[in-house]
């Protein structure tokens, strides 16, 4: 057995303490193993909550009033406290440790965010309340895509995708909607993407019906220009580019990729799922990039994982800008409004992503981070 030292303290174990353990650190770390589920507890004839008896005795209900008891398991305040503490303390948080998911390059999510995000005219309103009620969150809404298109260089954005994959078919909805107005889409069926492409990317081509072609990489993880160029011609809708790449390593060849894929006349899809290692250094609109999603969780530190909600932005081209998807902000005399409909600005809209307008508690956040850390230069100093 180990001993005391000389504060009272049991000193550390050597290699014969096999018995050897280390002392509770909160008394009740057993009970937290041993807890069993909610509805396997006793005590189903009581209630943590002092309920007001009825002014009615529900008789106007007719059939539909309830027989049976609700099967709600009864527990006191104490023990109802207890049990959603502990299954908060199976969870991971950023008060315990980085986030270890994925690929993902945004690890951090500020407290800061979420005070945001839970202001009262974010986090209370409906998607179908009048927009005259709603006017400072459009107006959120407006000032993050004015940032992301600045971030990018892109001149046009689509909130309303709701995740990485979800902003990638996204993009080639509006790449195949622009090949369909130039009368083109039954020639080219194929999509491009590289070995060192995210994962995701060739799924969403072939969601959206397209015959997925694999471009191979170089012996360093990056694109074959000579293998694409050789794979480019007038079948081909599309390149789908991550970069930097899922190897982590920024596409060098990445304007002369854009040219040839301009020249055979396809659209250059970038994958912005590492965008967050380029931010305010390079603007994908100046490598000739058509579309890109960009991963609110990723690179402006919204929060992701377990199912949701997430948001993927899309960026899109002057080429593809008139095929973005309904709906977007507009601001004029009158003040914010939605164009929620394919007529009149919208008349070449592909359609829509989403019910609404996207998830407002991520833009939010995304926008709480860009804010807090300002503009910087990205010239050299």
């Amino acid at each position: 057995m180990s001993t005391m030292n000389t504060v009272g303290r049991p000193t550390a174990p050597t290699a014969n303490d096999h018995d050897y353990k280390y002392p509770t650190l909160t008394g009740g770390r057993g009970l937290l193993q041993a807890e069993h589920l909610i509805f396997e507890s006793n005590g189903w004839g009581k209630t943590g909550v002092d309920l007001p008896e009825p002014k009615t005795d529900g008789s106007d209900l007719g059939d539909l009033v309830r027989r049976d008891p609700i099967g709600l398991p009864g527990l006191s305040e104490p023990e109802t406290m207890r049990h959603y503490v502990r299954l908060s303390q199976k969870n991971h948080a950023i008060d315990l440790a980085i986030y270890p998911l994925g690929s993902c390059t945004m690890k951090h999510n500020p407290r800061l965010n979420e005070k945001m995000a839970r202001l009262p005219g974010f986090s209370d309103i409906h998607p179908l309340q009048p927009t005259s009620t709603v006017q400072g969150a459009l107006e959120l809404m407006d000032t993050l895509a004015h940032w992301l298109k600045t971030l990018t260089g892109m001149p046009a954005v689509a909130l309303s995708p709701k995740a990485g994959a979800h902003g990638e078919l996204c993009g080639l909805m509006a790449i195949r909607a622009a090949h369909e107005a130039s009368g083109q889409h039954e020639q080219r069926r194929k999509v491009l993407v590289p070995t060192s492409a995210h994962g995701t990317n060739p799924a969403t081509a072939a969601f959206v019906g397209y015959t997925v072609v694999e471009v191979s990489q170089t012996e360093d993880g990056r694109v074959d220009v000579a293998d694409l160029a050789s794979k480019l011609g007038d079948d081909v809708a599309a390149i789908m580019v991550t970069n930097p790449n899922t190897c982590g390593l920024f596409e060098r060849d990445i304007l002369e990729i854009s040219r040839l894929t301009h020249a055979a006349g396809a659209y250059f899809y970038c994958d912005g799922a590492n965008f967050n290692a380029i931010v305010g250094r390079v603007r994908p609109g100046d490598l000739g990039v058509d579309a890109m999603h960009i991963n609110l969780h990723k690179t402006f530190s919204t929060p992701h994982g377990g199912g949701g909600p997430g948001s993927g932005p899309v960026v899109l081209s002057a080429a593809l800008a008139p095929f973005a998807p309904a709906p977007w902000v507009v601001h004029d005399a009158d003040g914010y409004r939605l164009i929620e409909r394919e007529e009149d600005e919208a008349a070449q809209a592909f359609g829509r992503m989403c019910a609404f307008q996207g998830q407002m508690g991520m833009y939010t956040r995304a926008l709480s981070y860009m804010m807090s850390h300002g503009s910087c230069s990205t010239t050299n100093g």
